[in-house]
C-alpha cells in the first residue's frame, strides 16, 4: 500500500469508491481492473469493468485522487455497495459527491469513453496524435486498432457513445439477431409437414428487443475493452477537419482540437430519404426504426426490395406482418442475378401480401396513426394502401460532405464519395479513406480490410488494396450470397463464361432440413476452367460463399474445388457438385453428355 507524505496527510482524505445502482444487475463478474494502487485518476475515470448475462459495464469514479488500496480483484462477483476501492482525494471544504449510477448522464452507455485527462469545463483541450481515426465502425475500429498494434498513439473520434458504427448497433447485427429469431419462427411453422406440431408462438417485442440488445452491448463493449487495452483515446463528439492536420471535435460538454499526423476517414454513410414524405410521423421509419420493435404492424410496406429492405421484411413477416415490397426497378436484389434470387421470390410471394415492381410510391399521406401509400409505375397497383409501418429502404448516402473534408484539401465528389487510391489515400497524402465513404460495395467486411490497409501503410508497412472480390449476402430466407463476376456483368463486359448450377432439391442435406429450394452456380473460364465468380440461394448460402471465394482469391479451377473431399451430407457439397457437373464427372444427377 503507497505511503502518503505528511504535506498529503494534511491535504488529503479517505473515502471509498463503492459500486454505484447497476440496476437489476446482481453479483457481476470483474472482467477487467483498470487501475491498479497509487494511479491518479480522474473524475468519470473508468475503474472496472463488469459483466453480466446482459451486458459489459464500467463504472466510473465519482471523484479525482489517487488509489489508496484496491479491495476488488479479476472474477470477483459485486453487487450495489460494494467496495472497490479506496482513494485519496484532496479535502475541500465541500467534499460529498453522488456517486453517478449506471445509465446517467454522466456514464450513459456501459461503453461510453470519457478522457480521464480532460475536464467538463466546455473549453478546448488539444490533443496531439499520431494517427486520427474519424469514426469507430467496423472499418474505423479495425483500422485504431491495427494502428495501435503497430506502434502508433491513436486517437478515435467518434459522434456516439458507444463504439461499432452502424453495423454493430442498428445495422447487421441487430438485424441478424432479429432474423434468428424468425428463422426459429418460420421452422418450427414449417415442421407441422412433418408431423411435428407447435402452438402459436407468443411474441413480446419488448422482450425481443431486449435480447437484441444484449446481443449488441455484448459486442460494443468488448471493442470498448479492447480499445482500452490498446490505450486509445476516444472522444466522443463530432468531428470536423479545420486543416490538413488539425480537426475539431465538439462533445456534449467539453471540445477538443485534435492535431494529427495522419487522418483516416471512416464516416461512413447515413440512410437515403425520399423527398415529400411525411418524416416524423411514427409509420414511417428507416432501417434503424425498423430495428426498434415497438409493436408489430398488422401491415406493413417497404419501399425498396434491396438487401435492407428484404431482410426487414422477412422479420417482419415471421413475427405476424403482412408484408408489401414496392422497388423501382425490374427485380428484387438488382444486383444478383435473376436465377439466384428466385428461390427467393417464389418462396415470399407465398407468404407476402404483395410484391410490386416497377414499382414507384408517388405519395405518403398521413392518416391518423396509418400512412396511405399511392403508388406509380407498370406493375404499381391501381388502387393505393394503408399501413401501419412504412419503412424507407432505398440506399445509403456516403457521409463525404459532412465533415469540414474541403478546409483539409479532400476531395469529395458531388455524391459524397472521397476517392482513393490502392493504398486508401486521398489526394491529402496522409489523410486517407476507408468504408462506405470511398465508395461501393457499401459493406462492413470491405470496410475492415481497408483499415488495416490504412494503418499499415501509416506504419510504413508495404499494403495495397488486392482484393479480387468482395462477397454480398443478403440474410434473407433463403439466403442470396454471390461473389465474383455475376452473369450479368461478364454479359456486359463481354467476358465469355460458361455456368454450372447445382440445384438443393438434390441434396440430401437441404432435404432433411425440409427445404427443397435453393441453388449453387459457379461461373468459369471454358478454357481454363478457372473460377470466375459463384452465386448461392439457400439456407447457410452465406456461410458455404467464403469457400468459392477463397478459390477464386487463389486463382483455382473446377478440378481444385471437384477433387476436394467434402463431408457427406452437407449443404457444402453443393459446391463440389456444381464444380463436377462442369467437369462432367457428376454422378450424383444424370446429365446427358453433349454431341
Amino acid at each position: 500500500m503507497p505511503e502518503r507524505t505528511d504535506k498529503e496527510m494534511q491535504t488529503m482524505k479517505t473515502v471509498e469508491i463503492r459500486v454505484p445502482d447497476i440496476g437489476d444487475s446482481e453479483n457481476v463478474e470483474v472482467i477487467e481492473v483498470m487501475v491498479k494502487e497509487g494511479d491518479e485518476i480522474a473524475k468519470d475515470q473508468s475503474i472496472v469493468l463488469v459483466e453480466s448475462d446482459k451486458a459489459s459495464m464500467e463504472i466510473p469514479s465519482p471523484e479525482s485522487g489517487k488509489v489508496r488500496e484496491l479491495k476488488i480483484k479479476l472474477g470477483d462477483k459485486v453487487s450495489e455497495g460494494t467496495l472497490l476501492l479506496t482513494l485519496d482525494v484532496e479535502d475541500l471544504p465541500v467534499s460529498s459527491v453522488e456517486q453517478p449510477k449506471a445509465g446517467s448522464e454522466q456514464n450513459d452507455h456501459p461503453a461510453k469513453a470519457v478522457s480521464p485527462a480532460l475536464g467538463r469545463n466546455g473549453t478546448k483541450n488539444i490533443i496531439e496524435c499520431d494517427t486520427l481515426v474519424l469514426g469507430a465502425g467496423p472499418g474505423g475500429y479495425t483500422a485504431a486498432f491495427r494502428a495501435a498494434d503497430l506502434g502508433q498513439k491513436v486517437v478515435i473520434v467518434e459522434r456516439y457513445p458507444v463504439l461499432g458504427g452502424v453495423c454493430l448497433n442498428v445495422g447487421c447485427i441487430p438485424s441478424k439477431a432479429l432474423l434468428h429469431a424468425a428463422k426459429v419462427i418460420t421452422e418450427a411453422e414449417e415442421m407441422n409437414e412433418a408431423g411435428v406440431s407447435f402452438s402459436k408462438p407468443e411474441i413480446d417485442p419488448g422482450k425481443l428487443n431486449q435480447w437484441k440488445q444484449g446481443v449488441v452491448d455484448k459486442l460494443t463493449g468488448g471493442l470498448a475493452a479492447l480499445a482500452r487495452a490498446r490505450k486509445i483515446q476516444i472522444l466522443q463528439g463530432k468531428g470536423q477537419f479545420t486543416g490538413a492536420y488539425e480537426m475539431e471535435v465538439t462533445g456534449e460538454n467539453e471540445n477538443w482540437s485534435v492535431r494529427f499526423k495522419n487522418a483516416i476517414i471512416a464516416a461512413g454513410s447515413s440512410a437515403a430519404k425520399l423527398p415529400g414524405f411525411p418524416y416524423g410521423h411514427p409509420a414511417l421509419v428507416d432501417s434503424t426504426g425498423a430495428l426498434d420493435l415497438k409493436k408489430i404492424p398488422e401491415k406493413m410496406l417497404v419501399i425498396g426490395g434491396g438487401i435492407i429492405g428484404l431482410e426487414m421484411a422477412c422479420v417482419y413477416d415471421a413475427l405476424g406482418a403482412k408484408v408489401t415490397i414496392a422497388e423501382f426497378s425490374d427485380g428484387l436484389i438488382p444486383a444478383a442475378d435473376r436465377d439466384v434470387v428466385q428461390p427467393l421470390l417464389e418462396r415470399i410471394r407465398k407468404r407476402y401480401e404483395a410484391i410490386y415492381t416497377n414499382t414507384r410510391v408517388s405519395r405518403l399521406e398521413e392518416n391518423g396513426d396509418r400512412l396511405t401509400a399511392s403508388f406509380e409505375g407498370q406493375g404499381a397497383p391501381k388502387e393505393s394502401g394503408q399501413y401501419d409501418l412504412v419503412l424507407v429502404a432505398v440506399g445509403r448516402r456516403p457521409n463525404g460532405k459532412l465533415i469540414g473534408a474541403e478546409k483539409a484539401g479532400v476531395q469529395v465528389d458531388e455524391r459524397g464519395f472521397i476517392p482513393v487510391n490502392r493504398q486508401q489515400q486521398t489526394n491529402v497524402p496522409h489523410i486517407y479513406a476507408i468504408g462506405d465513404i470511398c465508395g461501393e460495395p457499401m459493406l462492413a467486411h470491405k470496410a475492415s480490410y481497408e483499415g488495416k490497409i490504412a494503418a499499415e501503410v501509416i506504419a510504413g508497412q508495404k499494403a495495397e488494396y488486392d482484393a479480387m472480390t468482395v462477397p454480398s449476402v443478403a440474410y434473407t430466407d433463403p439466403e442470396i450470397a454471390w461473389m465474383g463476376l455475376t452473369e450479368e456483368e461478364a454479359e456486359k463486359k463481354g467476358i465469355p463464361v460458361e455456368k454450372s448450377v447445382f440445384p438443393w432439391n438434390a441434396s440430401g442435406r437441404n432435404l432433411t432440413m425440409g427445404r427443397r429450394d435453393g441453388l449453387t452456380k459457379l461461373l468459369w473460364d471454358k478454357s481454363s476452367k478457372r473460377l470466375l465468380g459463384a452465386a448461392i440461394a439457400g439456407t447457410g448460402a452465406g456461410e458455404l460463399l467464403s469457400e468459392t471465394t477463397l478459390a477464386f482469391e487463389m486463382g483455382a479451377d473446377l478440378e481444385d474445388i471437384a477433387l476436394t473431399i467434402h463431408p457427406h451430407p452437407s449443404l457444402s457439397e453443393t459446391v463440389m457438385f456444381a464444380a463436377e457437373i462442369g467437369l462432367g464427372t457428376i454422378t450424383d444427377l444424370y446429365i446427358p453428355r453433349k454431341k
